[in-house]
């Protein structure tokens, strides 16, 4: 009796940038990739595009800012809203991707007399 095998498979992909994340990166305190190894990645793939900002903030270490981002806001507001929303969410080992996106308007008031 000779068995016949069939296979059946399932296949998608898509388009992935390096590295695979574009705003902020939080490095907990004792993730398995220190600040040093991802910071050496990061000059590789994108010279001079990120920040690295040590915190104090218990189960973090750093944070990783896209410079574009930084251009836009001041780094201790970042922080502040970081502080607040993220940090406490982070654990010690991990490391966690930030989407922040930045909107910028303004509101113009003339008083044409």
């Amino acid at each position: 009796m000779k068995n016949n095998v069939k296979y059946s498979v399932t296949l998608s992909f898509e388009e992935i940038k390096l590295p695979p994340f574009e705003e902020i990166l939080v490095l907990g305190k004792n993730s398995p990739h220190g600040k040093t190894g991802i910071s050496k990645s990061f000059d590789l793939l994108i010279p001079n595009g990120f920040e690295i900002i040590d915190t104090n903030h218990g189960n973090v270490d750093c944070v990783f800012i896209n410079k574009r981002i930084l251009a836009k806001m001041p780094k201790e507001r970042i922080l502040k809203i970081l502080d607040s929303n993220v940090f406490p969410f982070v654990s010690e080992k991990e490391i966690l991707k930030v989407d922040f996106k930045v909107m910028t308007s303004f509101t113009v008031v003339e008083d044409v007399t």
